[in-house]
């Protein structure tokens, strides 16, 4: 058989990067797309494109025959995050650049075999209400809330008709993984929070309010490997057309990991001191910086190193709710059914991400 030739979209965040790698791992040849580099390649070959040009896409994936799968995890995000979930520009440039890729790599690859697009609990209209719990992945009342999704997944089944290659869907909760600045990474804002509390001989304290959002995460390289699957022999059958909510498999709320968090990062837990990431940590960006030089961290700036992730922090934190804060909960029993049935422990996967981040020394040591 030949060999493989993967691309990936987004490869500089949180599940390209976790898909790069895999691939890379596995043998396969892998173009990794992003306009900035990932931390590394892993033998893969980065081509920085802006998806959002139509004549760049042309003249980077026209040629591009010999390609057999397409991970897409690109993302356009607007300044502020959460806002632009709902605006027409948002959903707009996002379908656009799909679209962009798309046309001349499907055009070229003739031996194309298998699409994964990613989505979220924002299908569900998770950012703007209280979802069915638990959520699952084939109800009618989901497109009611305008998103992106909707307008990528009307594209891509539109262009499969009459094709020989298939696609899948992921719905995958809250996302932990390698990336610099990702919108929608936490493990950096609460690495540098914890840096800056600890640099004052303070304890980790809790930044959430009162309320318990209960919800589920997701390793990054849990998601690479059901993505991989899909589009493998053993997944393909099952996988092809469907939507997949996909999670670690257990429910965590805040609160209550913050110890083992806490832990990870070489800590005590210390008081509830509810605050906005969003406005607490930029000003701290030469405290950082101080950080960075005196442990001879190859960490980034602030900016550059958290991205907008301080935004979504205080998306998921809640630190301005008054009270309990409704459960945002999936059900991933159709991804199991269908034959991926891998799961891990969240408080084991906060573990690895602190610890990996420490290894590659981005964060002090323990």
């Amino acid at each position: 058989m030949a060999r493989e030739h993967i691309v990936v979209a987004g490869a500089s965040g949180v599940v390209g990067y976790a898909a790069m790698k895999l691939f890379a791992e596995r043998g396969c040849r892998v173009t990794a797309v992003s306009r900035r580099p990932p931390l590394h390649d892993f033998g893969a070959e980065h081509m920085a494109v802006d998806l959002q040009d139509p004549k760049a896409c042309r003249e980077a994936f026209g040629g591009m025959s010999d390609v057999t799968r397409l991970v897409y995890a690109a993302l356009y995000e607007k300044p502020g995050l959460m806002p632009g979930w709902v605006e027409t520009d948002h959903i707009d440039t996002n379908r656009r650049m799909l679209e962009n890729l798309f046309e001349p790599l499907s055009a070229a690859a003739g031996g194309l075999r298998h699409v994964s697009l990613l989505q979220g609990t924002k299908a569900y209209g998770a950012h703007v209400r209280q979802i069915p719990l638990p959520a699952r992945e084939h109800r009618d009342e989901l497109h009611a809330q305008p998103n992106f999704y909707w307008e990528q997944e009307r594209y891509i089944r539109e262009r499969q008709q009459g094709q020989d290659w298939q696609w899948t869907i992921f719905r995958p909760q809250l996302i932990f993984g390698m990336a610099l600045g990702a919108a929608m990474n936490l493990i950096p804002p609460i690495g540098v929070y914890a840096a800056l509390l600890r640099e004052q001989g303070e304890p980790l304290h809790y930044p959430g309010g009162p309320s318990t959002f209960v919800i589920e995460a997701v390793d990054a390289d849990l998601l690479a490997r059901a993505m991989a699957w899909a589009g493998d022999e053993a997944g393909q059958q099952a996988a092809a057309s469907e939507i997949f909510n996909v999670t670690n498999g257990d429910v965590f709320v805040w609160r209550e990991v913050w110890p083992a968090i806490a832990d990870a990062l070489g800590m005590t837990v210390g008081e509830e001191r509810p605050q906005s990431m969003a406005q607490a940590l930029p000003a701290q960006a030469a405290a950082w910086d101080a950080i960075r030089e005196r442990h001879g961290l190859r960490a980034p700036a602030l900016e550059p190193f958290v991205g907008e992730s301080h935004h979504y922090m205080d998306f998921t934190f809640t630190p301005d709710a008054p009270e309990r804060t409704a459960a945002a909960l999936v059900s991933t029993i159709h991804l199991r059914r269908s034959g991926f049935g891998e799961c891990m422990d969240t408080e084991a996967m906060f573990r690895k991400w602190f610890n990996a981040y420490q290894q590659e020394g981005l964060l002090p040591p323990r």
